[in-house]
């Protein structure tokens, strides 16, 4: 059953959805906090990540936050604990120091904070009125928690590659993919498109509002960029030549030594990678993973190609050229299932590109939905008439040039928290994110018009 929220949907319906996303999301957590013993729990696998003690404690206590405290309007259950799980007041590298709730109490608290909010589930009512008109309007806060949690789902997941020792995670393979009949890249007319959304009930504050964006035509990929592809990037000396590079990115390559997408090493003339423990060639039809905005950008340059702007991709993904309309995602308004995308840790690593033709979008592009994060060209930036909503922390402190916007989702993000208006950003130089790339360039003069 679907665990994505559509428009129209009455208060019992809403209730079950709420349930079913919260209940997900816990036992994903539960899985991710499970499968390693304590002193995992508490370590920090990486400076750039916190404990997955501290991530599950989190979780716990921002659902406290919104739903027990600001949605019902409860006492706080340990308003001692609050500083210690503000991502704002303790960077990552500091959590380890911190004197955090131990694994057994850190599991004890989020389960109480869980079962008095099942109990506020039951009896919530819910309003069917405007994004903002309240916490409580189409279940908003509920949804919102349910996202906020797969989030973090997916960056305790991130962790899990990290750490060092064996695998403690399972899942099959993707199927093969049939491309055989995808061609390499697809003309997307120019013209005016709707970008955004103003009705999407639990879409966040920087999706909105929906607003009329004009591209001018562009060839994209049909498919992310693979692993094969950026192989011969290598094998042409792309991290030895300056000019492909931003000079920002030149200077982080040169600073850090980087000579491959983080996890790859070279072995006897074949690339290898680690993936949650295990070490296994590269796979050529794969698209490729764990590359910074830097190096995405440098493949496009050498390509002869670049990076397409965030407008681009959403075109791509979810105008309807038929009727004009935009949908929710590129297959359609229905909600993502296993023929459509490779989302919520279903498997553990990309499909090979040409993959789920049933999730391509009008203009034929695959996978634009899952398997990897796709950095964007665009810097993170408000919409026009943008609104912070419930809080400045989530999406306007953030917005600038220090960050790049990512599409689509990866096989680590989860439906609940992953649609064509989603958006994701990170800073340039990150690589440890599930994100990969696609490449477009600009149509010639005449060229789908």
């Amino acid at each position: 059953m679907t665990a994505v929220q559509e428009p129209g949907q009455d208060a019992e319906a809403l209730r079950d959805l709420a349930l079913r996303s919260l209940s997900a999301a816990r036992a994903r957590t539960a899985l991710l906090t499970d499968a390693v013993d304590e002193p995992d729990l508490v370590a920090q696998h990486s400076p750039l990540m916190s404990p997955l003690v501290w991530d599950l404690a989190h979780i716990g206590n921002q659902e406290e936050l919104w739903l027990l405290r600001a949605v019902a309007g409860r006492d706080a259950m340990r308003p001692d604990i609050d500083p210690l799980y503000d991502a704002f007041e303790h960077p990552r590298a500091e959590r380890p120091s911190l004197p955090l709730l131990p694994p057994a109490e850190a599991r004890r608290y989020a389960a109480e904070v869980r079962g008095r909010v099942f109990d506020l589930l039951e009896g919530a009512r819910f309003g069917g009125g405007d994004f903002g008109a309240g916490l409580t309007e189409a279940g908003f806060a509920f949804g919102m928690v349910a996202q906020h949690e797969q989030q973090h789902d997916e960056t305790m997941l991130i962790t899990h590659q990290l750490r060092s020792g064996p695998p403690v995670l399972r899942a099959p393979d993707p199927a093969p993919a049939d491309a055989s009949g995808v061609s390499a890249e697809v003309l997307v007319p120019g013209g005016e498109f709707t970008m955004g959304t103003s009705t999407e009930p639990w879409a966040l504050d920087n999706e909105r509002p929906a607003h009329r964006r004009n591209v001018p035509s562009f060839w994209l990929d049909t498919t992310p960029v693979t692993c094969g592809r950026y192989a011969a990037f290598l094998a042409d000396g792309g991290y030895e030549e300056p000019r492909w590079w931003h000079p920002e990115g030149w200077r982080f390559v040169r600073e850090q030594n980087l000579r491959a997408p983080l996890f790859w090493r070279r072995e006897g003339g074949t690339w290898l990678r680690r993936r949650f423990g295990h070490v296994e060639p590269v796979r050529d039809e794969e698209p490729v993973v764990h590359v910074s905005w830097y190096e995405a950008d440098a493949f496009a340059r050498w390509a002869g190609r670049r990076l397409p702007t965030e407008a681009e991709w959403e075109k791509a993904a979810r105008h309807d050229p038929a009727t004009g309309r935009a949908r929710r995602f590129p297959w359609g308004d229905g909600a993502p299932g296993p023929r459509h995308a490779n989302l919520g840790q279903r498997h553990l690593r990309p499909a090979p590109a040409g993959s789920y033709p049933e999730g391509e979008s009008p203009y034929g592009v695959r996978q634009l939905i899952g398997d990897v994060w796709e950095w964007t060209a665009s810097d993170f930036l408000p919409y026009p008439g943008f609104v912070t909503y419930p809080y400045k922390e989530y999406s306007e402190v953030f917005f600038g040039p220090e960050y790049k916007v990512l599409r689509g989702g990866s096989f680590g993000a989860d439906e609940v928290a992953v649609r064509g208006t989603f958006r994701n950003w990170d800073y340039p130089v990150r690589r440890q994110i599930f994100a990969g790339f696609r490449t477009a360039r600009d149509a010639a003069p005449g060229e789908g018009s």
